[in-house]
């Protein structure tokens, strides 16, 4: 099973990175300087490490055939698909939190509360259900969506005649565990979504470039647009 991966990013911090030179950045980063404007991170979550963002970004400049260096990425100039890869990777680098699951487990945490039946893993790349969510999750509480999730869960095993004892099963206990934290975290992560000024970046291991979202749009079409 792939990972959906959900960042949090500072978008003014995003749109100030895409707006500067390459180069600039290639030696920002070389001082390690670039560091020192990166968005603070949110220590209850992970989020991409410093030094392999920085080693991305600097393999990206060295290989890349795009004659892209004196040009901020958000010039329309070099609107490509492998400018693609270069605005993930600064996006994440504008990440201040990141939460990632198994795609199957969205279809507990996240489809009951969506008024929507979701009938491919796709779907859940689509920016529309992340909002239909972030929406029904500020109009509850933190321990009311974790006890829903688990109470589905236990609900689901039943029906396909699964024991729900831990004496028989071994792995109960240590799933329900994993629901909760999991739920939880989610949970927190998009409150933080709509308390302040972040946008949701959206995507799947080993998804190409071009179809990750950042809020309302993937990542080229985000280069050109001031709103998401």
């Amino acid at each position: 099973m792939a990972e959906v991966e959900l960042n949090l990013v500072d978008f003014h911090a995003y749109k100030k990175l895409i707006s500067e030179n390459l180069i600039e950045i290639e030696g920002l980063i070389s001082s390690k300087s670039l560091r020192k404007l990166r968005p603070i991170h949110d220590l209850r979550f992970h989020r991409e490490f410093d030094v392999d963002l920085e080693g991305e970004i600097l393999e990206f400049l060295d290989n890349t055939t795009l004659e892209i260096t004196n040009l901020p990425l958000a010039d329309y100039e070099i609107l490509e698909l492998e400018t693609c890869k270069l605005a993930l990777l600064m996006a994440k680098w504008c990440s201040v939190a990141q939460w990632t699951c198994w795609d199957a487990r969205l279809f507990l945490y996240v489809e009951p509360y969506i008024n929507s039946q979701i009938s491919n893993i796709d779907e859940f790349l689509n920016p529309s259900i992340w909002s239909y969510f972030s929406q029904y999750l500020s109009n509850t509480d933190r321990e009311s969506y974790i006890e829903s999730v688990i109470i589905d869960w236990m609900s689901r095993r039943e029906s396909l005649g699964e024991t729900m004892e831990p004496n028989e099963d071994p792995r109960i206990l240590p799933t329900m565990e994993s629901h909760r934290n999991l739920s939880e975290s989610l949970f927190i992560l998009l409150d933080k979504l709509n308390s302040e000024d972040y946008v949701l970046l959206v995507g799947r291991d080993y998804l190409p470039a071009d179809e990750w979202y950042l809020g309302n749009y993937n990542i080229i079409e985000n280069l050109g647009v001031e709103n998401v």
